[in-house]
């Protein structure tokens, strides 16, 4: 039987595609949380030499592109036969989505400067959808910098959460209680005792109350701008 000298790639029975690096690459950053990992740790996931990576990809900045695209072309497109608002929703909450999956991408993805296919569609469809619904182009460039920065933003303070569950959330805010004396933060025991911890209350779904409150400001202020 022959034996593979320690540190060699097994050989691969299927052809490398760019397609199948970029998805290795982007399972790989889900697993360690961070961007694109080095060539190396690649090509031993593809069973490959890191060599046979650069025939497809020149730099490690070609395939951060290509895993940002296929982030972003998880993330639904506005239909045409949707009204704006309700499209901007479905969008918000599945951008969301797609950077609780793939963490990692939120500080990359407006950060490229050679963007793919997909994440070229997105900005044109999401911009189409708000100029179809009354914005002018400037007021369209309101909406998505306001919108992208508070599911930027919540999505971020989400994961940075020291809890996930109901459960978790009170193994935090109870040692929290005991520690701090009431009488001198009383606003914030009030906000751990009677909302925090009240059975039913997650803290993701302060998303949609938010997001419902920056579409109804657009909506009241996008036939304002010129």
């Amino acid at each position: 039987m022959t034996t593979q000298p320690a540190g060699t790639p097994a050989p691969r029975r299927n052809p490398l595609s760019k397609e199948l690096v970029l998805r290795t690459a982007v399972t790989l950053a889900d697993e360690a949380g961070t961007g694109a990992p080095s060539m190396r740790r690649l090509a031993e996931r593809l069973g490959v030499e890191s060599m046979s990576l650069y025939h497809h990809f020149r730099n490690k900045d070609v395939i951060l592109d290509g895993m940002v695209d296929l982030v972003f072309a998880e993330i639904e497109l506005p239909s045409d036969d949707v009204e704006w608002r309700a499209a901007m929703r479905q969008r918000a909450v599945s951008m969301r989505g797609a950077l609780i999956r793939h963490p990692w991408a939120i500080s990359l993805m407006d950060s490229r400067s050679s963007p793919g296919h997909a994440t070229l569609r997105h900005h044109d469809a999401v911009i189409g959808c708000l100029r179809s619904g009354g914005f002018s182009i400037a007021g369209a460039a309101h909406a998505l910098s306001l919108l992208d920065s508070y599911i930027y933003g919540f999505t971020l303070q989400e994961l940075s959460l020291p809890f996930r569950s109901p459960v978790e959330l009170e193994d935090v805010a109870g040692p929290i209680l005991e520690q701090i004396p009431r009488d001198k933060f009383p606003h914030l025991t009030e906000m751990i005792v009677d909302r925090a911890l009240k059975p039913g209350y997650a803290y993701t779904e302060e998303f949609g109350i938010g997001l419902d409150l920056i579409l109804d400001g657009l909506q009241r202020q996008r036939e304002s701008w010129p």
